[in-house]
């Protein structure tokens, strides 16, 4: 499957309301996107095996399993290695940042019924369940298990401020993916990456929901790659979904990114 493949079919996986969309599959497609050589049969086999570790069907288990002894681990020395953020290169190399890691663990609690929930809290996702209100799990750091002290003091340690209720609940699969490729985009921008963050920012675009000035920026990544014509037709399509002098611009956009085409 090409790049432009994988982008295709995250956008049908996606599409759907958050709670139709199957997590697991999209994260794999993101890795697939940079990675058009990346097994995803190898991927989904690991994620069996350590579904096997668990001695028993809860949350505790399935966490342990991925993030305990002996399973996936957080890079710290490598932490923004474009790789941790490609859930099948999690799985190979068995390391990763919070939220693949997370994903990871939601993947193998799934395989044994039991729910386990990507928590947003700010800078560091975290791992909850239904079934332990008040537990949280952190798979950074071997599913260290949580409670709201801990939580508090976790929280103050990596953003500081208060930590409001509203910073523990789960997020949906949209809410997830955004934030994995909001960490890819952050990776390619500082990288000077153009490529990179132009099929970043295309997976991106995507999910439904995303606001405009994210879609233009899209449009300006695949300028800067060369892309006129792209870019010129994603501004007209933005144009007619917006009125003023806004659609004024975006239109007067696409006719200079035409000129540079000719």
């Amino acid at each position: 499957m090409s790049a432009v493949d994988a982008v295709d079919r995250f956008a049908q996986v996606v599409a759907g309301a958050p709670d139709e969309v199957d997590v697991e599959a999209a994260a794999l497609l993101i890795g697939l996107a940079a990675e058009p050589d990346a097994d995803l049969v190898a991927a989904e086999r690991a994620l069996d095996e350590l579904a096997t570790r668990a001695g028993s069907a809860s949350p505790e288990a399935a966490v342990a399993a991925t993030v305990g002894d002996g399973g996936l681990t957080g890079d710290r020395r490598t932490y923004y290695d474009p790789a941790n953020s490609y859930l099948h290169r999690v799985l190979e190399r068995r390391r990763g940042i919070p939220v693949t890691l997370a994903v990871a663990a939601a993947g193998v609690g799934r395989r044994l019924g039991v729910p386990l929930d990507v928590v947003g809290m700010p800078g560091h996702v975290l791992l909850g369940s239904p079934d332990r209100p008040g537990r949280w799990w952190d798979p950074f750091d071997g599913g260290r298990a949580l409670d709201l002290a801990a939580v508090t003091a976790l929280h103050a340690r990596v953003v500081g401020g208060e930590l409001h209720p509203s910073l523990l609940s789960p997020l949906d699969a949209h809410q997830v993916l955004i934030r994995m490729l909001n960490n890819l985009r952050g990776i390619a921008a500082a990288a000077g990456d153009r490529i990179g963050l132009a099929r970043t920012l295309a997976l991106r675009n995507a999910v439904p929901g995303v606001p405009v000035a994210e879609r233009v920026e899209l449009a300006t990544a695949l300028a800067a790659g060369g892309r006129f014509g792209q870019a010129a037709d994603l501004l007209d399509a933005l144009a007619g979904e917006v009125e003023g002098p806004e659609a004024r611009r975006l239109q007067a956009g696409a006719v200079r990114l035409r000129a540079r085409s000719n």
